[in-house]
């Protein structure tokens, strides 16, 4: 054989067994692929109130700034109740959320020597996301309040326990408070206290101007009732739900007279819970702050309130106390034209 011939076939030999060692044999590639330059598509943020969209109502919290995210306010469509309407909610999720009351400290004559407040000044001081006017009040030569409040278990002041439309004739009427249980339980329930004795009810006493007074209530009347207990509560009337049905018991509740005015259209503030345990705040205007809005009457509310899923609600204070703040800003425009300084206020954090 050709001695170059030799010598070329045997490295074309080795050269192809050294092209062909076995994979196995191979060090890993010790560096990652780099990733594809892909851009991620932008976070949908779940809407957690979507039967409250689909009816109309349009989530707003944004443009009152950030909210956390267990509290969403939403805005009211043109319409509530066949009447044009501009009105609000705060909604919050209560397995999140908390509630709280400010109020004025006030005797067994419902009178105090602490000074009113706007919604605005109690903002300034708690800094909650929400804000919205609480019970009813009056003024005669000192401040008094005449509805119920409590913060943090303790009692800060009663229902009002007496009516009357001349001052001969005095009736003992139940009223309206919402609240909840050291449980954690919400109740919209009627309420009556008497010396040491203060009572809940599920059912309002019988009472009626057209008729003479009822018998002062009791452990015995109207029945079921139950010893007061709240961790949290605010007072106010009339019931609007309980137990999941239409209430609106302000003839029971005897306001027929003292400026609530339930059948006529006004502003209107109420707090109401859902089976889900959603906290609703909500107000509205009226007295035609703006044109053509009137505001509704505790009819009206009740109706909204139910249309949303609120299973307890209750009326609170409302004309020109009617108010809501959101991150201390103004929702509605307040009928007075600026805020009232009232006796109490309710908050969700």
């Amino acid at each position: 054989m050709n001695t170059k011939l030799f010598i070329f076939t045997c490295f074309s030999v080795l050269l192809a067994t050294a092209c062909t060692e076995p994979e196995s044999t191979l060090p890993d590639w010790p560096w990652t692929d780099p990733e594809e330059n892909v851009t991620p598509e932008p976070e949908v943020k779940k809407e957690p109130n979507q039967n409250y969209v689909d009816a109309g109502w349009i989530n707003v919290g944004e443009q009152f700034g950030e909210l956390p995210e267990h509290i969403n306010v939403y805005k009211a469509p043109a319409e509530l109740e066949g009447k044009a309407a501009v009105a609000y909610i705060a909604v919050a999720d209560m397995s999140k959320a908390k509630w709280d009351v400010w109020s004025v400290k006030a005797d067994d004559s419902y009178k105090t020597s602490d000074s009113y407040r706007t919604p605005s000044e109690v903002y300034e001081e708690v800094e909650c996301p929400v804000v919205i006017n609480g019970g009813y009040f009056f003024y005669e030569g000192a401040n008094y309040t005449s509805s119920l409040a409590v913060s943090n278990g303790k009692l800060l002041a009663y229902n009002i326990n007496y009516a009357s439309e001349d001052w001969v004739t005095v009736y003992s009427p139940t009223r309206a408070a919402f609240l909840q249980k050291k449980d954690g339980t919400f109740d919209a329930c009627w309420t009556y206290w008497t010396g040491p004795k203060h009572y809940t009810y599920q059912i309002p006493a019988d009472n009626s101007y057209d008729e003479t007074p009822k018998q002062v209530p009791s452990d015995s009347y109207p029945e079921k009732a139950a010893e007061f207990e709240a961790q949290t509560a605010i007072g106010g009337g009339p019931v609007l739900i309980n137990a999941g049905k239409y209430a609106n018991t302000w003839s029971e509740e005897m306001f027929d007279v003292g400026g609530v005015n339930p059948t006529s259209n006004n502003p209107r503030t109420a707090i109401g819970v859902t089976a889900e345990k959603k906290l609703v705040f909500f107000v509205c205007e009226g007295r035609n702050q703006t044109e053509g809005v009137a505001g509704l009457t505790t009819e009206d509310l009740a109706n909204v309130l139910m249309d949303l899923g609120c299973v307890e609600a209750i009326n609170l204070d409302g004309g020109g106390s009617s108010c809501m703040l959101v991150n201390g800003k103004e929702t509605i425009k307040v009928s007075d034209g600026s805020q009232r300084a009232v006796a109490s206020t309710v908050m969700i954090m």
